[in-house]
């Protein structure tokens, strides 16, 4: 029985776990009555486990979780951070959602400027014998040696599967993008916000931050936008 109650779907990354969207979930949680999900797609999680998944399973896996919220709430919104806002449009032009909030979507990945001026960094704190502190490498040096190449090629496929999907979705969008991302760059927002076939649509880029929008420097700029993107009844389109 659908209930009058809104739901929330939070997908993370790929080769992420629900940590990635965890500080904006919680933020959410704390100042509404919603039911908030952070599922953990196949495979993925603090142990990655990639090796036989494919793309597909991670759509059946999103698209479970989203039928099972939309069982009980009657309005969803989706929330996907990089490979996760992929698949938020994915589902966004396949089911009845309400909104979108789409961060970091690795609709393009690896920004090659921002990234050689982030292996600097690391590289600057190895020989500084403070490699440890550095929070890029600290993230990513499990990840890289955990995902064979056969999970980078599915996670193409998805990617290429949902691009020509963008102009068939039109519920409200919120694009968030991270100008010092050096995983998405700034052109995959662009090229999202001119290709989604959304009248109501708003791209806010966060000059400080990186590629995991929630954990930056702007986050607490971005909680109160993704907020009020979602209370509110009418959207004013635009660049931020």
């Amino acid at each position: 029985m659908v209930m009058m109650m809104i739901g929330c779907l939070c997908i993370h990354g790929f080769t992420g776990s629900p940590d990635e969207v965890a500080p904006l979930a919680e933020y959410l949680q704390k100042r509404t009555d919603w039911v908030i999900k952070t599922p953990t797609l196949p495979g993925h999680g603090k142990r990655l486990q990639l090796k036989g998944i494919t793309y597909d399973q991670w759509f059946q896996a999103a698209e479970r979780e989203l039928q099972a919220l939309m069982e009980i709430c009657e309005t969803v919104y989706v929330i996907g951070f990089s490979m996760g806002g992929v698949i938020a449009v994915y589902l966004a032009e396949k089911y009845k959602i309400d909104k979108l909030v789409l961060l970091s979507a690795a609709f393009y990945y690896v920004n090659p400027r921002q990234l050689i001026k982030d292996i600097h960094e690391i590289v600057r704190d190895g020989w500084r014998r403070r490699l440890r502190e550095n929070p890029l490498f600290i993230r990513y040096k499990n990840k890289i040696l955990a995902t064979p190449l056969t999970a980078i090629l599915e996670f193409r496929k998805l990617v290429n599967e949902v691009r020509p999907r963008l102009p068939n979705v039109h519920i409200p969008a919120l694009i968030v993008q991270g100008e010092k991302d050096g995983i998405v760059p700034v052109k995959s927002a662009h090229y999202l916000y001119n290709k989604i076939g959304s009248s109501q649509k708003k791209l806010l880029l966060l000059r400080e931050s990186y590629h995991h929008v929630c954990h930056g420097p702007d986050r607490y700029l971005l909680f109160c936008e993704v907020e009020k993107f979602l209370r509110e009844n009418k959207l004013e389109n635009g660049i931020y």
